[in-house]
């Protein structure tokens, strides 16, 4: 289900209504069931992989915390390391759904090529693999919960629904922002009364997503489509236009799903990161990257980055 459709501009004001109007103890359930039903508006095999994904790193929480709580009971040096077996374990199942689903089809072409022209006849299987939407977003988001987890900055999750929700949550499912389990998880512990500001920023904030998606990003994809498709009919001019409309819908399109999601998530109480920050003001690359999908920088920053300093120095 697209953001820019019919059917949820149907979807979103009925999940948000009925979210209002049913009892607190019910919400969570609700906006499971809820996001189960959007993500599987594009394809609902797909939902197995959510499902696998959550029940991989809900499990590998709960064995990491028993595993360090035990070290704990023993008096071992390292408590932290406790656990890194199943740390280990969730990372290469994770990110090897990730890698065949995302990179099987180039992987077996460039084999292919490389067979062919050793000289081996090989023949491509009569079958593609087609990318489920978003999965990065969400195994991403899965995976920062294992690692705060191992790292102690979160504490483990043993309400598997709580846990589900927090991975599938709706609003920001498909395209980000990218959340921590520190920020949105403890989030479902709280009751979301109705709140007219909440309402009125939220909406702002979808409305102005809806621009930069509809009538900016979409708008310059026309003439980026036109001369990119056909660049033998245009000349130098129209390239370099096009090139620099390019810019500009894909800024539409990453920004106006992200402030989209934001809103959405406002709406009914929920306060998610901020994603883009002006990028094109940027005064160097590294400001670039502070400002341009800020949610995965920082991702790769806390989850990949600093570690791996950390642990070379």
């Amino acid at each position: 289900m697209l953001f820019n459709s019919i059917e949820f501009l149907l979807f979103f004001p009925t999940v948000t209504i009925a979210y209002y109007l049913m009892p607190g103890k019910l919400r969570m359930y609700w906006l499971l069931l809820t996001s189960y039903v959007f993500y599987m508006g594009w394809n609902p095999q797909y939902a197995l992989l959510l499902l696998a994904s959550t029940g991989i790193t809900f499990v590998s929480g709960l064995l990491i915390g028993r595993a360090q709580q035990r070290a704990v009971a023993r008096g071992e040096q390292g408590v932290r390391s406790a656990g890194k077996l199943w740390v280990v374990v969730c990372l290469t199942i994770n990110l090897g759904i990730l890698f065949f689903f995302k990179y099987f089809d180039f992987t077996l072409d460039n084999i292919i090529a490389l067979l062919n022209g050793m000289g081996i006849h090989a023949v491509k299987p009569a079958f593609d693999v087609l990318l489920p939407v978003g999965i990065s977003f969400y195994i991403f988001q899965a995976l920062s919960y294992t690692l705060d987890v191992y790292r102690g900055d979160v504490r483990v999750e043993h309400n598997f629904f709580k846990y589900a929700v927090f991975v599938s949550f709706f609003p920001q499912l498909v395209a980000g922002p990218i959340e921590r389990s520190s920020r949105l998880l403890e989030q479902f512990d709280t009751p979301h009364d109705f709140d007219f500001t909440n309402l009125r920023r939220g909406l702002m904030m979808m409305i102005w997503g809806f621009f930069q998606k509809i009538v900016i990003a979409d708008r310059a994809a026309i003439f980026v489509n036109r001369v990119y498709n056909y660049p033998a009919y245009y000349g130098a001019t129209e390239s370099i236009v096009a090139t620099l409309l390019f810019a500009v819908q894909i800024y539409g399109d990453f920004a106006g799903y992200s402030n989209i999601a934001i809103g959405s998530a406002q709406v009914m109480g929920f306060e998610l990161m901020e994603n883009f920050r002006r990028p094109y003001l940027a005064v160097s690359v590294a400001d670039f990257w502070r400002r341009w999908h800020i949610s995965l920088s920082t991702w790769f920053r806390d989850y990949l980055y600093i570690p791996f300093c950390w642990r070379q120095s």
